[in-house]
């Protein structure tokens, strides 16, 4: 339970690192007009953090899952 409990510590902190560094158009910039309102494709490593995000998110949850089922028996 330990080890689940300190490896969903590390992907959390992981996730929100790789959210963090996803430049979005929406930031201030967007309320004082800075944002074009265009449509765009992720490219590069916008496309790589996005996906890493997913996966994380994914392995978040499970680990949540096997925490909960651990702590019931």
């Amino acid at each position: 339970m330990k080890l689940a409990t300190i490896l969903q510590l590390i992907v959390s902190v992981l996730l929100v690192v790789s959210i963090l560094l996803q430049s979005r158009g929406s930031g201030l910039s967007g309320a004082f007009g800075g944002d074009f309102g265009g449509y765009y494709t992720k490219r590069g490593l916008e496309k790589f953090l996005f996906y890493v995000s997913m996966i994380l998110g994914f392995i978040f949850i499970a680990l949540s899952v096997v925490i909960v089922m651990i702590a019931n028996q």
